[in-house]
């Protein structure tokens, strides 16, 4: 059986679906951080089935968790604190998102006008769809867990 240590200070992201836990990894941008983090995956779940977990040292606020949401509302976050879980947050979908995917509409400005935000509101809470502030080009939310 694998043994994955306790972490001291930090968080760790579970109930992650199967298989989306290194597109979350990349989309936090953990790959371009010093911190120590754990990623398993298809870990046996009686809920799930098979799940994915992140296990991150580092303070939970350097990261912009909004993207989980927009992933998938359901990861539980757990934040912890001299090895205890100190809080469980819920993750919402926020209202409006910057720099975190791109416009794929070639006509929309953001493609002419390379300094432009690429900027997102939430169109539909619930089906979780967003569109682009400038065009309102949909997005795509499967493309994030390719």
């Amino acid at each position: 059986m694998l043994n994955v240590g306790k972490i001291e200070e930090g968080f760790v992201l579970d109930h992650i679906k199967a298989g989306q836990s290194l597109s979350i990894y990349h989309h936090l941008q953990l790959d371009k951080m010093d911190h120590t983090v754990a990623i398993i995956k298809n870990a046996k779940s009686g809920k799930m089935g098979k799940k994915d977990i992140l296990k991150v040292e580092c303070d939970i606020d350097e990261l912009n968790l909004d993207v989980l949401a927009v992933i998938d509302k359901n990861i539980t976050v757990n934040v912890i604190k001299a090895g205890e879980i100190v809080e469980k947050r819920e993750l919402t979908l926020p209202k409006e998102i910057k720099h975190i995917f791109k416009c794929k509409n070639p006509r929309c400005i953001t493609s002419i006008e390379q300094e432009l935000p690429h900027i997102f509101f939430l169109a539909d809470e619930d089906e979780g769809i967003y569109r682009c502030r400038y065009c309102e080009e949909k997005f795509d939310k499967r493309r994030l867990v390719q």
